[in-house]
């Protein structure tokens, strides 16, 4: 596929695709989008996000579902604008998968109903992907994603903004800190 001159992905389709519109009207249906199709946010109007696909097509989705694709790391060396110890984060991703775990764990020993587990996993919401020295760990209190090299983390990506555009509308997640409480 050849991509339209210009373009540079800014977010996917959720995994299990959505709808697209020819305006901001949710009377003008049009083609779905596949799932994890790679899409360029061209304007925001509220809710509705105004996108462009790699082959020129354009359609108008609700920008709340879109998943935000992060930029290239900082390059090694490189100026950062924040040093963060990346320990705090990494022990609040464990506890909060530790919970994770343990909610499954009763789901299949047959101790948790389906409503039950969700209800004890809803706002649960932890990213974390090592690649030898290169980390990418999502800190949900930010709303935003760091890259670390194993001394420090930096910003890497946010979904609290879009440069000229709304705040995501998305349920709060539940923040475990890190003394445990939420």
């Amino acid at each position: 596929m050849t991509s339209a001159p210009g373009f540079r992905p800014s977010h996917v389709v959720p995994a299990d695709g959505m709808p697209a519109w020819e305006a901001p009207d949710p009377g003008r249906p049009t083609v779905p989008l596949d799932p994890l199709l790679p899409v360029q946010l061209v304007e925001r109007r509220g809710d509705w996000a105004h996108i462009s696909c790699a082959n020129g097509w354009a359609a108008w989705v609700d920008g709340r579902y879109l998943v935000a694709v992060p930029h290239d790391p900082p390059l090694p060396g490189g100026p950062a604008d924040e040093a963060t110890d990346p320990r705090p984060l990494l022990d609040r991703v464990a506890r909060t998968l530790a919970e994770y775990r343990a909610a499954v764990g009763e789901l299949a020993d047959g101790d948790l109903d389906g409503e039950s587990f969700r209800g004890r996993t809803h706002g649960l919401r932890i990213g974390l992907v090592v690649d030898g020295e290169a980390m990418w760990l999502y800190d949900p209190g930010e709303g935003r994603w760091l890259y670390g090299d194993g001394r420090r983390l930096a910003t890497y990506v946010t979904d609290r903004s879009v440069p000229g555009g709304d705040p995501p509308r998305h349920e709060p997640t539940r923040v475990v800190t890190p003394d445990g409480d939420r």
